[in-house]
């Protein structure tokens, strides 16, 4: 007899890896992640799992099957649930009032609706989600009003993860965020949730707040981080112009504690389901509540990572006198960062298109992307005739005139320059959108570099 049943709503790259870690940690605890989408369903019952995170693999075949399960039964798992988590997409709009900016909650909407109606208890509802601050009054509205008579109570517990690292994320976190009602109920299932992340994470790092501060404290932690991911590019640009070194820059001023290392590397731009969307939201927060200023200031966060992005593809079209017209470039990295499989607002995309639309042929090699979703992402039919997806990074660069580094894989790292060179149309480049290679070295072999925030030789 399992003393708690958790059901998941939602088996993305949220829901699936924090629900492994829970059902590892608590084998007394009933973990079921249920969806809709019986493709994706059937992905984690097999061993190709549909999200790459280092370790996944290995949690999940432990646990699979003993407490741990993947059904698209959403109306059972409900039913049996003590806690429900609800982790599904929370787009932003692009359509109507708030469009771009504001996040659309008719996934979130359509899960409150389903529980109203199926749940013949009083259930704990686990806000997973990135979602705007007071969404929680918006599901507690619609079960109230399903007249149903249960006394829901309402959780914030939003996810702090990293992709590439989640699963020591999940298995090491810096803190779990808790918000809910200040209600002597609301008290009560707070320590609920806390008592099941409380089999392995110490109590000092379990932050209990009320909901309100819980839903906004997620949206402030990614727009801090994509701030200082901008700052540091805007500096890159600076370095470039004055022959000064971005590394160094922010070496230096990483040192200072009150500033520190973290998120002070230069790059091509920032992607991801998060950083973006959540400034956005934030964004149409401050404006919704008359705070322009503040609107005005988050925005430019988003403005100066799309110009990064443009002002890396430029320096690529620059360098070949202002034409790539019938120039093969190898494209090395689609994920938006290493270790993932994700293409979410990856910077490749802004980059691959802009080149394309300067009529370039690109050949892109990503160890994890899926063919299929590189041409999705960038809406090119595979007859393209200026489109190769590659199985080697020596099958991308070979014939290429210049190589594009837009993902920090390891791998890359690791590769024969030498050969590479030799196969390539000279003069052969190197752009480097992630600082991840040695440039003295590049250009003894005969390469010419040009990276982010690095004095041009």
């Amino acid at each position: 007899m399992f003393s708690t049943k958790i059901c998941c709503i939602g088996a993305g790259y949220v829901g699936g890896p924090t629900m492994a870690m829970i059902a590892k940690k608590c084998p007394n605890v009933r973990v079921e992640v249920v969806d809709i989408n019986a493709d994706r369903i059937a992905a984690w019952n097999s061993d190709q799992l549909p999200v790459y995170e280092p370790g996944l693999d290995e949690i999940v075949s432990e646990a699979r099957g003993t407490n741990l399960f993947f059904t698209t039964g959403v109306e059972a798992a409900i039913k049996h649930a003590d806690i429900i988590f609800v982790s599904v997409n929370t787009p932003t709009k692009t359509y109507g009032l708030g469009a771009n900016r504001a996040a659309d909650l008719r996934f979130v909407e359509s899960v409150a609706r389903v529980i109203a109606e199926n749940a013949d208890e009083s259930k704990i509802i686990v806000e997973k989600s990135t979602i705007p601050v007071r969404t929680a009054e918006a599901i507690r509205s619609i079960l109230e009003t399903s007249g149903s008579g249960h006394a829901h109570q309402v959780l914030s517990n939003p996810e702090f993860l990293a992709e590439g690292t989640a699963v020591s994320d999940l298995e090491n976190p810096d803190r779990i965020l808790i918000g809910g009602e200040t209600t002597p109920e609301g008290q009560v299932a707070i320590e609920r949730l806390a008592g099941v992340y409380g089999a392995w994470v110490p109590q000092e790092r379990i932050i209990r707040t009320n909901l309100w501060s819980s839903e906004l404290a997620k949206l402030v932690a990614n727009a801090f981080l994509a701030q200082r991911i901008s700052s540091i590019n805007s500096i890159s640009a600076l370095c470039e112009a004055t022959e000064a070194d971005v590394d160094e820059v922010a070496n230096a001023i990483g040192t200072d504690s009150r500033i520190g290392p973290k998120f002070l590397k230069a790059s091509v731009g920032f992607g991801g389901s998060c950083f973006q969307k959540d400034v956005l939201n934030l964004v149409y927060l401050c404006g919704h509540f008359g705070l322009p200023e503040v609107a005005e200031y988050w925005e430019s966060v988003i403005t100066m990572n799309q110009w990064q992005k443009k002002r890396f593809a430029d320096s690529v079209v620059q360098a070949f006198f202002n034409t790539v017209s019938n120039k093969r470039l190898a494209v090395l990295g689609f994920a938006f960062k290493k270790d993932t499989n994700d293409t979410r607002e990856t910077p490749a995309i802004d980059v691959c298109k802009q080149l394309f639309e300067e009529q370039a042929s690109l050949a892109i090699y990503d160890p994890k992307v899926e063919t299929d979703k590189i041409y999705r992402d960038l809406a090119v039919s595979e007859d393209e005739p200026r489109l190769e997806v590659c199985d080697s990074a020596a099958d991308a660069v070979n014939g290429a005139n210049a190589i594009l580094i837009i993902t920090e894989w390891d791998e890359f790292k690791a590769l024969d320059f030498e050969a590479l060179y030799d196969s390539m149309v000279k003069p052969a480049w190197i752009f480097d959108g992630r600082n991840l290679l040695d440039h003295a070295k590049l250009r003894m072999i005969g390469f010419k570099v040009r990276s982010i925030g690095k004095p041009l030789k």
